[in-house]
């Protein structure tokens, strides 16, 4: 099965949390249906990325990196690149690339969280986020990488005050699958 395969399946099992979420869905499931190069950077009109908010359940805190284009406390997360068999791995990939927390991570069971479509320079135009929750290993430590500025644990209390919606809203459905 190919990535576009894998991600065209993966968004028709996303049952979303709310019709905002449904009808984003379908707008995802449009883009990959006219685009065979839909999960990938150089579809112009777009493409699908992959991310996973890593969290520590049993501290209450979330690890997030000053993104070194952005300069905005974001989720790990990026494209998805040919090797990636699934759109699950490649957020998991981009995880694991980010974080630097070499093994054991997890992505939360269920599939996807939630969706966030989000305007980026031309030459494309969007970036269509699937976004996933991984749960970080107890003693995790994590090791800074090339894309970001600073990488940092902030409880989950914090994440409002540093982060954008887009990672607090993330943060609140995590936090209601985990039944926090």
């Amino acid at each position: 099965m190919s990535l576009h395969e894998d991600a065209t399946l993966v968004l028709k099992a996303y049952a979303g949390r709310d019709d905002q979420q449904r009808e984003l869905r379908d707008v995802y499931l449009e883009h990959l249906a006219a685009h065979p190069d839909g999960v990938y950077k150089p579809c112009r009109a777009g493409h699908v990325t992959g991310s996973a908010l890593v969290i520590d359940p049993a501290r209450g805190r979330v690890l997030l990196t000053l993104h070194k284009k952005l300069g905005k406390w974001l989720q790990m997360g990026g494209h998805c690149e040919p090797d990636d068999a699934t759109l699950a791995a490649a957020a998991l990939r981009e995880a694991v690339e980010e974080s630097g927390i070499a093994s054991g991570l997890t992505l939360l069971d269920g599939g996807p969280v939630r969706l966030d479509r989000h305007p980026i320079p031309a030459p494309c135009n969007w970036h269509l986020d699937v976004q996933y929750v991984a749960l970080a290993p107890a003693g995790a430590v994590a090791e800074i990488s090339e894309e970001s500025l600073d990488l940092r644990w902030f409880s989950y209390e914090q994440v409002a005050e540093v982060a954008d919606t887009s990672v607090v809203r993330l943060l609140e459905e995590t936090l209601a699958r985990l039944g926090a």
